[in-house]
């Protein structure tokens, strides 16, 4: 394998030879700091076409972080098998990337240090559950505003119709909000319903902290605010970082109105969203370097998260007065 690191970016979906213009500036961060690009059918594999997908990647050329758009959890198991069929391989596995990227993965290493959430696995365009099954979820929670929103994202533009719920314990107000959510998800929901115990955060935005290998190596603003610079406290943050053992990930901090910092959610690095303007030099030269350390320094998702079927405590977006921020 190539002893340069790999990073591997979408596609032009207009001219499959040419690189994302959206990512152009991050193409140029990494071939800066040394790496070696090649690229994805973004399209084709959200087809269900991961070899045309990966067409393009040499054979033998080593690993890869990708570098694009958000991919579903399965859809990435399948573009990993196919690299792994070309001889190549990506720093970030399917177990590891749907552990950062899906809710349940997460969540027990951040546990009381994000909202509270209680969650249910459901089917793309399944129906929602039934008033009764929704009242018992969320009953744990207690009285009290709440969030509704998927493994991954939630209807933040849809705010009062399909996102924030103003009591948990309203089981007809809980429903439609539901409802509505799952209507407009249809075949894009993802893993599950997730219910968020609402909590008010200041209005000074949300801080993205970008970790690889277990060190924060950039800290941004997030995309929604990318005017916002707020600057967190990280020492008890590093700590559950560590105890997730992924390679690149970020985590999106608030500052509740009590002055406490919450993690909002946590996401894989490879799809989560650089704010407009921000420098990507240090982060793509920390990538370069750690993906030289192949094999990783420590077994990487390897643990198979608490299965998506189970019902339990977990945290996703953070519940705030205005729409909470996602994942791009």
């Amino acid at each position: 394998m190539n002893a340069r690191s790999g990073f591997l970016f979408c596609a032009d979906p207009l001219r499959s030879s040419r690189p994302d213009p959206e990512f152009s500036g991050e193409l140029a961060a990494a071939r800066a700091a040394g790496g070696r690009i090649a690229l994805l059918d973004h399209d084709a594999l959200l087809a269900g076409d991961a070899t045309r997908a990966v067409a393009r990647v040499a054979r033998d050329s080593g690993p890869y972080w990708y570098r694009g758009w958000m991919i579903p959890s399965a859809r990435y198991a399948e573009l990993e098998a196919a690299l792994v069929a070309r001889g190549c391989a990506l720093l970030t596995g399917a177990v590891g990337y749907r552990r950062a990227h899906e809710l349940p993965g997460w969540y027990a290493e951040f546990d009381g240090m994000t909202p509270r959430s209680l969650w249910c696995a459901m089917g793309p365009e399944a129906p929602p559950p039934a008033v009764d099954e929704l009242a018992r979820l969320a009953a744990p929670l207690g009285a009290g505003p709440g969030i509704v929103k998927d493994f991954v994202k939630s209807r933040k533009h849809e705010w009062h119709e399909a996102c924030y719920v103003p009591e948990l314990a309203d089981r007809q107000q809980l429903a439609s909000v539901v409802e509505r959510f799952v209507e407009l998800q249809g075949p894009f929901l993802a893993g599950g319903l997730v219910l968020r115990s609402f909590e008010p955060f200041v209005t000074g935005g949300e801080a993205r902290v970008w970790w690889v290998d277990g060190e924060a190596v950039l800290v941004t603003a997030h995309p929604d605010t990318p005017d916002r610079h707020p600057v967190p406290e990280l020492p008890s943050l590093r700590e559950a970082v560590g105890r997730l053992g992924l390679r690149w990930v970020t985590t999106d901090l608030a500052l509740r109105e009590d002055g406490v910092w919450r993690v909002v959610e946590v996401g894989d690095g490879q799809v989560s969203g650089l704010p407009a303007g921000a420098e990507a030099g240090d982060l793509f030269a920390a990538l370069a370097a750690a993906g030289r350390r192949w094999p990783p320094p420590w077994p990487v998702g390897l643990q198979q998260p608490q299965s998506a079927a189970s019902t339990g405590a977990v945290s996703g977006s953070g519940a705030r007065r205005s729409p909470p921020s996602q994942v791009p």
